[in-house]
């Protein structure tokens, strides 16, 4: 099964270029799944998409965790750990970067064992996330490094995906895609298929060490029923609800029932009270409370009401 991760910016058609691909993998009779995955949903964010193509049925599921593919539309994601650019990649993973800099600068920087070609990038551009057709060109030069996908089936794939824009886009879109898919071309066919990761293949990082305690160290210490009552837990809180009893409606079971923590009690008469030595301040009664009669306060606030109560009345705070 062929496994290809298009990593980009939002505005630069990585999901394009996934489509487009998966599209081609397609007219050349290749069973196909393509997707994107978003991080942030705005312009600029990171942002990746990836294909699976195989000759069977696919039962693989969610995010490519060991490509054969990693086409980088802009290089100012591959030092970003949060964009995953390097997730999975081994000695085996063809790395296609966009970038004004050569492959051996790359190969310096990273020093990692597989392959890496660079695309060059046609020209600057202010905006990162403008790069224009980006996404096609990306598309064309991972359909050549594939080496299984006819350059026709590049073009109706093109063609099919794109055609609602308008035939100039297209045009565009096809010369930029044709263009890379010849650049590359003396690479043909250096991705190839990879093996399906084997659960007794798995090792253990040897960065990790997760020592073990005996339970007599490690296991919580629980000497009596119902104790959780001593932990006040309202000292986590920083905002407090506070119920407005000339506005409660005396429902007494919404705000009791959605209360996560049981911290809202309910009197005889239905009068909701609230147990702030467990209340930590979630603020689900107040999105709950139907005539909006439990209001949320700073803490530090509430509590400088009550000093100056106590300070007028004589009672202790």
């Amino acid at each position: 099964m062929y496994r290809i991760r298009f990593h980009g910016r939002g505005g630069q058609g990585m999901k394009t270029a996934s489509r487009i691909l998966g599209s081609a993998f397609f007219e050349a009779g290749y069973e196909v799944q393509d997707a994107p995955r978003y991080g942030a949903e705005r312009r600029g964010a990171p942002i990746f998409a990836y294909v699976r193509a195989a000759r069977e049925p696919i039962n693989e599921r969610g995010i490519i965790q060991h490509p054969d593919l990693v086409i980088v539309a802009d290089d100012t994601l591959v030092p970003v750990p949060a964009s995953g650019v390097l997730a999975g990649v081994s000695a085996c993973t063809v790395l296609l970067i966009n970038s004004t800099e050569a492959a051996d600068v790359w190969q310096h920087r990273l020093n990692i064992s597989g392959p890496i070609i660079t695309l060059p990038v046609a020209a600057e551009v202010e905006d990162r996330a403008d790069l224009p057709y980006i996404g096609a060109t990306c598309a064309g030069a991972a359909a050549q490094l594939i080496g299984v996908i006819p350059q026709q089936a590049l073009i109706h794939a093109i063609e099919t995906e794109l055609g609602g824009l308008g035939s100039a886009v297209v045009e565009r879109n096809l010369e930029n895609a044709l263009a890379a898919y010849e650049l590359v071309a003396p690479h043909h066919g250096l991705a190839s298929e990879g093996a399906a990761p084997h659960a007794q293949d798995y090792e253990r990082p040897d960065w990790a060490d997760l020592p073990l305690e005996t339970a007599r160290i490690s296991a919580p210490t629980i000497y009596a029923a119902a104790n959780s009552i001593e932990v006040r837990t309202g000292l986590w809180r920083t905002l407090r609800p506070v119920i407005d009893y000339s506005r409660c409606n005396r429902c007494w079971w919404v705000c009791s029932t959605f209360c996560p923590d049981g911290a809202i009690a309910v009197s005889a008469d239905g009068q909701p009270q609230i147990d702030y030595d467990h209340c930590k301040g979630c603020m689900v009664c107040v999105a709950q409370c139907p005539p909006h009669a439990i209001a949320a306060i700073p803490e530090h606030q509430a509590q400088a009401e009550e000093s100056q109560l106590a300070g007028t009345t004589g009672d202790p705070p």
